[in-house]
């Protein structure tokens, strides 16, 4: 067995990796910024301190939309770069395992594997992982003998609600639902309410901070532009219109958990029922989030520890435990 392996997540907000030499999991903002379109100017969590700060000749952008590779040049760069940062520039010949979703098509799975074998980055072996099944691994379930488990993962861009058992997958369904509709939908109250234009990033820092501040009885203070004036200026948001800026997507992912469950065969049901809603992923720590949802479906809400790396645990115990190999599987030849 090679001594070297690698577990990939690709998000479309952050960017995981397992790598098996010293145990250990990087999480970096899965963002690029090139300059005069063909220079690599920042990556990861550098470029993302720029991001909507930078000037013209400079392009920040997310190679992963919706849950795909929609830049694979940038992609491969990215995965190189930090392949390259975690071998200190020693590249060997390594094992890969890569998370992809369920509910993509052949080709766009096919992607995920050419772009490691197109990296550079001397890929002995590429498997492909199902996400929600290193999800459930990443959450401490053992998926190979667990019958029925719900597992909702709320990433940046979207939300996969995925039925296993037995080490498969009976029902998974992607929904163009997640933090990012949710910081969209913070800054469009935002601009309603107190007419004030507000970055990404400050709604996101608003959504993050949202539990504490209804624990503190404050509201959130923002920095933005009055459009009014066209000055900038300082407010105090009350947590309340955060809330309800924010129902109406909880509300689909509740709706679409419930259209899953309408389909789930009866004996699989009534394991869900005795185990609950498994809860991960980056945007699954938004206030309310888990108590709406229990509340919609009348099941109690499991939330991960790790929510962020849950995929690169369950990668990591992929590559680490003999027992669970089987759930990966290669990839080639596959879409003829």
């Amino acid at each position: 067995m090679a001594n070297s392996a690698f577990g990939i997540d690709l998000g479309t907000n952050n960017i995981k990796i397992y790598s098996k030499a010293d145990d250990s999991i990087m999480i970096e903002k899965n963002m690029i910024a090139i300059e005069n379109k063909n220079t690599l100017f920042a990556y990861g969590n550098s470029a993302f301190e720029m991001y909507e700060k930078a000037p013209g000749n400079i392009h920040i952008s997310y190679p992963l939309c919706n849950g795909v590779i929609a830049d694979i040049k940038n992609m491969e760069t990215l995965v190189k770069f930090f392949i390259n940062d975690l071998t200190k520039g020693n590249v060997k010949g390594a094992d890969y395992y890569v998370a992809v979703p369920t509910d993509i098509t052949e080709v766009e799975k096919r992607a995920f594997y050419d772009l490691i074998k197109d990296a550079n980055v001397k890929a002995k072996k590429i498997m492909v992982v199902e996400k929600a099944i290193a999800d459930g691994l990443g959450m401490d379930i053992d998926v190979k003998n667990a019958q029925g488990v719900l597992l909702v993962n709320v990433g940046y861009d979207t939300t996969e609600i995925s039925i296993l058992s037995l080490g498969g997958i009976v029902l998974s369904h992607l929904i163009n639902v997640g933090g990012k509709k949710f910081d969209e939908a913070i800054r469009s109250a935002v601009r309603k309410e107190f007419s004030l234009i507000i970055g990404g990033k400050t709604a996101e820092n608003v959504k993050i901070s949202l539990r504490d501040l209804e624990q503190e009885g404050k509201g959130a203070v923002v920095y933005g532009r009055d459009i009014v004036t066209g000055l900038p200026v300082e407010r105090e948001i009350p947590t309340s219109l955060v809330d309800e800026a924010l129902y109406e997507h909880f509300s689909t992912i509740i709706d679409n958990i419930k259209v899953i469950l309408e389909r789930t065969p009866p004996e699989l049901a009534a394991d869900i029922y005795r185990h609950g809603v498994y809860f991960t992923g980056g945007a699954s720590q938004v206030s309310h989030l888990g108590e709406l949802i229990s509340k919609g479906t009348g099941l109690q809400v499991n939330m991960a520890e790790q929510p962020i790396a849950s995929v690169a645990i369950g990668l990591s115990r992929i590559i680490k435990d003999d027992n669970y190999k089987s759930v990966a599987y290669a990839i080639e030849g596959m879409g003829k």
